[in-house]
């Protein structure tokens, strides 16, 4: 990842990260990693694809994943998303099941998400890559300072923006909104859509139907969440 790889309207807030110790250190991390033959996912080419499909001034809602998927095919930039024709992960499932019961939306065939990323949907993992088989195996490395950034540039613009912090990792980031918002915000909490959690407060939570209830009343255009096939 280069500077001149960051999508024009993110470079003001990210260039300065790229260039810090940190992210040179995770750089030569990746490199290693790859030079030693691991696999890492999503491919090269995606990583920053959350932020090359949605530029900052379209940014609506920003939903936080934690960090990629770890199976082969299925990781591709954006969070919670995967292909089309790849089987739809256990926790994006619960969010289709929420879906349907908050907006009475039949559930999607797929599990692509761009088409909420071209409505202002900001899909962001907290870190952006992962080797293959091992959950969590990048964090720490330096991903958290370059999205740090990237959540905090959301906050400090003036235009209204929806947080959905699902499950306890996305949720710690509700500090730091607070802390660099600039303008009327609403972040809504529950917990990990994940099969092992979102009994506990997930399922019920009506994020999508409060979402678009905020925008509206901020005289914005509310998400269509359905996915065509």
């Amino acid at each position: 990842m280069t500077v001149s790889s960051i999508p024009e309207t993110w470079r003001p807030a990210l260039d300065p990260v790229l260039a810090s110790r940190p992210l040179r250190t995770l750089g030569g991390f990746l490199k290693a990693e790859e030079t030693a033959g691991k696999a890492i996912y999503p491919p090269a080419g995606t990583r920053l694809a959350a932020l090359m499909l949605t530029p900052l001034p379209a940014v609506k809602v920003v939903i936080l994943g934690q960090d990629p998927y770890h199976g082969p095919g299925q990781a591709h930039g954006l969070a919670f998303s995967v292909q089309q024709g790849v089987p739809v992960p256990p926790s994006l499932l619960n969010i289709f099941k929420e879906q349907e019961a908050d907006l009475g939306l039949p559930r999607p065939r797929h599990g692509h998400l761009e088409g909420w990323t071209k409505q202002g949907v900001l899909l962001l993992n907290t870190v952006l890559t992962v080797e293959a088989g091992q959950a969590a195996s990048h964090q720490g490395k330096g991903w958290e300072l370059f999205t740090d950034a990237a959540i905090r540039a959301v906050a400090a613009r003036r235009a209204p923006c929806v947080y959905l912090l699902w499950g306890s990792h996305a949720r710690a980031k509700a500090a730091l909104i607070r802390e660099a918002s600039n303008g009327p915000h609403l972040i809504l909490e529950a917990p990990h859509p994940s099969p092992l959690s979102a009994h506990r407060g997930f399922l019920g939570c009506r994020h999508f139907s409060r979402a678009n209830a905020f925008l509206e009343e901020q005289g914005c255009a509310a998400i269509d969440w359905r996915l065509t096939d």
